[in-house]
């Protein structure tokens, strides 16, 4: 199993005090679910409020200090557009990174993805292409950069278990269709974090786990931290 540790997102402390938010807190979190079984590890940058940026200079504070503590783990980050004020803005702060992830994300559900990923690519980076239902694979599959993403998330926002499920598996199967054979990943949020998880493992597919999907373990009680959710998701996989 190929598994992913998402470790932040955009979830605050108030939902659960474990979550990493500061650069040292990040590097600490992300040496410790690599030591959990994590393959990469995914972050969003966060603000002193508590945002989530993809402002050069914190990108870099963050990078830097992660890979001192967590030297040779893989590291991504998000390009969201609530990360800042739109489109163009994105387009130019991801421009003007210095310090490079290995990889970041671009959602398909966004204005100006194809422009992102066409930027990522070309800056270096490790592309993944998100869906986050049917509606978005044919911006996806229109894509100049289709065949250059190392895998596609499917990220089903459906609240209901089942439906996210069913989900999940109809957008792999027009990606498939349409003859993409890089790896496929599914993760879900919340109520579904579990479920989706266990249909990817069935389904042969990449997943995810940690604190910007679920803070809970399979049997419903509170995760202590995100190297718990990792060590419960490998032993789903076992």
């Amino acid at each position: 199993m190929f598994l992913k540790a998402a470790v932040n997102g955009g979830r605050s402390k108030t939902e659960h005090p474990a979550v990493p938010v500061t650069p040292r807190e990040l590097a600490a979190d992300t040496a410790a679910v690599i030591a959990a079984g994590a393959d990469i590890v995914h972050l969003h940058v966060r603000t002193p409020d508590g945002g989530q940026t993809i402002a050069p200079d914190a990108l870099a504070e963050v990078l830097r200090e992660v890979r001192a503590t967590a030297p040779g783990a893989i590291l991504g980050t998000t390009t969201g557009l609530w990360t800042c004020s739109g489109p163009e803005e994105r387009y130019a702060l991801v421009k003007a990174w210095e310090v490079l992830p290995d990889f970041a994300s671009v959602a398909f559900s966004e204005e100006g993805a194809a422009e992102t990923a066409s930027l990522v690519v070309s800056r270096g980076m490790i592309l993944e292409s998100a869906v986050w239902s049917l509606d978005d694979v044919p911006a996806l599959l229109a894509s100049p950069t289709l065949h250059a993403n190392v895998r596609i998330l499917i990220e089903p926002m459906d609240a209901e278990p089942d439906t996210a499920v069913a989900h999940a598996r109809a957008m792999a199967a027009r990606i498939r269709e349409a003859g993409v054979r890089c790896p496929l990943l599914y993760h879900g949020e919340t109520a579904t974090t579990w479920p989706v998880l266990r249909a990817a493992l069935e389904d042969g597919h990449q997943t995810r786990i940690g604190f910007e999907d679920g803070v809970h373990l399979p049997d419903g009680t509170l995760a202590p931290d995100n190297s718990a959710l990792v060590r419960a998701a490998r032993a789903i996989a076992a």
